[in-house]
C-alpha cells in the first residue's frame, strides 16, 4: 500500500518537471493570472470526477475547518510567496531558497511519522539537494546580496509553506483525494483576487492557452491530485529526496526539446541526485530484504 502510494505521489514529480518548458510557452501571461486559470481547470476537472462520483454537498461540509486551512493554504501559500519572492529578488537566488522544501520535508518528517529519522534519510536529502543546487548554480548567475533580503525571506516562507503543508496531509489522510478539486478551486478563488489588485490581464493567444489547458491538466491539476495522494500514504521521506529529480528532469527535457544546452554539470547533478535517493531508500531496501523467503539449505 505504502510503496504504490509513493509511486502515485511521485508521479508528480515527473509532471513538475515539465512544468518549465509549458511556463515558457505561456509568455508574459501574469503569475497570478496564470495561477487562477490552471488551478480553476485543475479544479473544474477534478470537479467533473466528482460529480460522476456522486459526491453530494453533505460530503464536502463534513470536512472541519482544519483541512480547509493546511490545503489551500498549503497551494495558494506556496505560489503566493514564491511569486513575490520572484518580485523581489534575483530568480537564480529564489529558486534555490525556495527548492529547500523537500529537504525540510525530510527533517520535519519526525513531527508526523512513528519512527525517528536516520542519518541515510538525512545524508540522502542533503546528498540530492547538492545535486539540485549544482544544476541550478551553473544555470544562473547568483548575487545574495542583503538588498534582497525580503525576496530571501519570502523565499524560504514558500519552501516552509510547502514542507508544511505535505507533513501535515498526513494528519488529514481520511479526506479523500478527490476533495482537492475544491481546494485547487479555492486556490483559484485566491490566485484571481490576487490578479485583480495586483496585475493587469493579458489575453492569451491560442499557443498560450494551450500551453495554460496543459498545464492545468497536468503540473497543476493531476500533479497535486497525486502529491495529496501520495502524502497522505506513501513514504514521505522518499518523496521529499525524490523531489530533487523535478529540476534534473526538467532540465533534460528542456536539452531534449533544444530549449537548454547539454552540460557535464548535467550528469554531475544527475549523479548526486540519483545517489541521494538511493541513499535514502535504505530502509525500504531493508523492509523488502525482511520479507523476501529464506533460501532453503
Amino acid at each position: 500500500m505504502q510503496l504504490k502510494a509513493t509511486l502515485i505521489g511521485s508521479i508528480a514529480i515527473f509532471l513538475w518537471s515539465v512544468l518549465a518548458l509549458f511556463t515558457s510557452i505561456t509568455g508574459a501571461i501574469p503569475a497570478f493570472q496564470l495561477l487562477f486559470l490552471t488551478f480553476l481547470i485543475g479544479g473544474l476537472v477534478g470537479l467533473g470526477f466528482l460529480i460522476k462520483k456522486g459526491v453530494v454537498l453533505d460530503d464536502i461540509k463534513s470536512h472541519p475547518m482544519k483541512v480547509w486551512l493546511i490545503s489551500i493554504g498549503g497551494l495558494f501559500g506556496y505560489h503566493f510567496f514564491y511569486f513575490t519572492a520572484l518580485g523581489k529578488a534575483p530568480v537564480a537566488d529564489a529558486s534555490l531558497i525556495a527548492y529547500l522544501w523537500p529537504l525540510l520535508i525530510v527533517l520535519l518528517s519526525p513531527l508526523v511519522l512513528k519512527d525517528k529519522l536516520r542519518w541515510y534519510h538525512l545524508g540522502g536529502a542533503m546528498l540530492a539537494f547538492s545535486g539540485a543546487a549544482y544544476l541550478l548554480i551553473s544555470k544562473g548567475e547568483f548575487l545574495f546580496s542583503s538588498d534582497f533580503a525580503v525576496g530571501y525571506l519570502m523565499a524560504f516562507f514558500s519552501a516552509l509553506i510547502w514542507s508544511v503543508y505535505s507533513i501535515l496531509n498526513r494528519t488529514i489522510n481520511k479526506v479523500g483525494t478527490e476533495m482537492v478539486a475544491f481546494f485547487c478551486l479555492g486556490t483559484a478563488l485566491l490566485g484571481g483576487i490576487c490578479h485583480v489588485i495586483l496585475e493587469t490581464w493579458v489575453s492569451p493567444d491560442v499557443y498560450q492557452w494551450l500551453a495554460i489547458a496543459a498545464l492545468g491538466v497536468g503540473p497543476v491539476g493531476a500533479a497535486f491530485y497525486a502529491w495529496d495522494y501520495g502524502t497522505k500514504h506513501g513514504n514521505i521521506r522518499l518523496l521529499g529526496v525524490f523531489s530533487y529529480a523535478a529540476p534534473l528532469l526538467s532540465t533534460i527535457i528542456l536539452t531534449v526539446t533544444g530549449h537548454a544546452v547539454f552540460t557535464w554539470g548535467l550528469m554531475t547533478s544527475c549523479l548526486l541526485i540519483v545517489g541521494g535517493a538511493l541513499l535514502a531508500s535504505i530502509d525500504v531496501f531493508k523492509l523488502n530484504i525482511k520479507k523476501a523467503p529464506g533460501r532453503a539449505p
